[in-house]
């Protein structure tokens, strides 16, 4: 266990991941019929990741005090509960989470579909990577296709009753396309930030929708400091995650669904691919607070997943100093990320959980791409595949023992990236419409 005691120093600076507290109302809370939440927020206030301090629930979107370092967490009052009963007469999307989301009686909610994504079981995908149970949550079956949708509806929720005019996010595409999808349902302008590596697929879809695109010419990092600018210059709603703290309460949902779903038979691991560290930190929180309301008997470990071209938040764990910025170099463009900025929370969420880091190839990822279609018939982009190649590694490594049990978060539809799905795919066969040489085919092919 030596790669978590090399964290011991950093981990000092770092506040307790386990989630304080919220109060959960008892009873039904269902949508009213304006499209509007019935309930009032539990949320209490924000708290500074790196110096503690708390502040009101606002707008704001790091600590005063420390700065772009500073990332908030969200914080809820504390005590009561709400059990699987309440939550069986709710819509299957993730506002059943309701009491734990900060939105207000007023929230005009999105109305598309995120959420309540497939858990499948795969048998056949244990038995190649000998793990004893295998299961696959599928984050391509959101509205736009993405795990990123369930972050984008609390941002365009938030914007709106902000009063903002328009909403602004920048992304290597799925933050994108999916902001730009949600914003469309209500009738939100939304101005997009991508740089100019940004798969098609993705940039169709963004376009589709109506967002005003800004191709930037630059890396991720570059396009991410000039929509800060942006949003700072013309008062735009900043759908960034890695500053913006609500963002996260939508992410953690697919840990509420998880824990949900398999109560007591919650597994061992949970693989997830990391970029700037929001979504595995999001869904430990959403795992820590039905661990408290007691859906969940234990926590899982988790496995952070990063690209080897794209490694800062891993070498942070296993260095125990904080990551070092460097260009990112990798085809999974969704974690493609040299410079994160919410490094803290997935650090602190990992070594909560006695997980570990691992970091895995471009050609470790399209091979898990192409595992993952046969052997479990999800599509998944190479982001999303990520998380099995991270679990497949760690098999092999012993890291994880054949008789642990496992969840691969899939975050994306491999339909965003088609160029590198083709790449990763067996190439047809060519033949004339001549069945004589068809037969001679599958005769040579035995």
């Amino acid at each position: 266990m030596s790669f978590i005691l090399r964290n011991t120093a950093l981990l000092r600076s770092i506040t307790s991941v386990i989630v304080r507290g919220f109060t959960v109302i008892i009873g039904k809370l269902p949508l009213n019929g304006s499209g509007k939440m019935s309930m009032m927020t539990n949320v209490i206030g924000l708290e500074c990741v790196v110096c503690g301090r708390h502040y009101p629930p606002s707008d704001i979107w790091t600590c005063p005090n420390c700065g772009q370092a500073g990332i908030l967490d969200v914080r809820y009052a504390a005590t009561a509960r709400f059990t699987a009963a309440d939550l069986a007469e709710r819509p299957h999307d993730l506002w059943r989470y309701q009491e734990l989301l900060p939105i207000t009686a007023t929230s005009q909610l999105p109305p598309l579909q995120v959420g309540w994504t497939p858990l499948y079981q795969a048998p056949r995908l244990a038995r190649e990577l000998r793990i004893k149970q295998i299961w696959v949550k599928d984050e391509g079956r959101n509205a736009t296709a993405s795990f990123k949708d369930r972050a984008s509806v609390i941002g365009v929720a938030r914007a709106l009753a902000s009063g903002a005019k328009t909403i602004a996010c920048a992304s290597t595409g799925n933050a994108a396309s999916s902001l730009a999808g949600i914003a469309a349902s209500v009738g939100l302008p939304a101005v997009i930030f991508v740089p100019e590596h940004a798969p098609d697929p993705k940039l169709a879809q963004i376009l589709l929708f109506g967002a005003t695109v800004i191709r930037v010419q630059g890396n991720y990092d570059q396009t991410w400091e000039l929509c800060q600018e942006a949003c700072a210059h013309f008062g735009w709603y900043n759908r960034n995650a890695a500053v913006n703290p609500y963002l996260i309460e939508g992410k953690k949902t697919a840990g509420h669904e998880i824990a949900e779903k398999l109560g007591p038979e919650i597994p061992d691991w949970i693989a997830v691919a990391v970029g700037d560290g929001c979504t595995i930190a999001g869904v430990w929180k959403g795992l820590c607070e039905m661990r408290q309301l007691g859906f969940i008997p234990r926590l899982p470990r988790l496995l952070g997943v990063q690209a080897e071209g794209a490694n800062a938040i891993a070498a942070a764990f296993f260095s125990g100093k904080a990551p070092t910025p460097a260009p990112a170099a990798t085809m999974a463009d969704s974690i493609a990320v040299g410079a994160p900025r919410n490094w803290r929370k997935a650090l602190r969420a990992v070594s909560a959980s006695v997980g570990t880091f691992i970091c895995v190839s471009d050609e470790e990822i399209l091979l898990a791409m192409r595992v993952l279609g046969r052997q479990a018939a999800i599509f998944a982009e190479p982001a999303g595949a990520a998380a099995l190649a991270g679990l497949a590694k760690a098999s092999k490594l012993g890291l994880i023992g054949t008789h642990e049990q496992a969840i691969v978060l899939v975050t994306g539809n491999g339909l965003k990236d088609v160029k590198s799905a083709m790449r990763a795919a067996d190439k047809p066969f060519t033949l004339p419409p001549d069945l004589r040489q068809l037969i001679t085919f599958f005769e040579k092919s035995r």
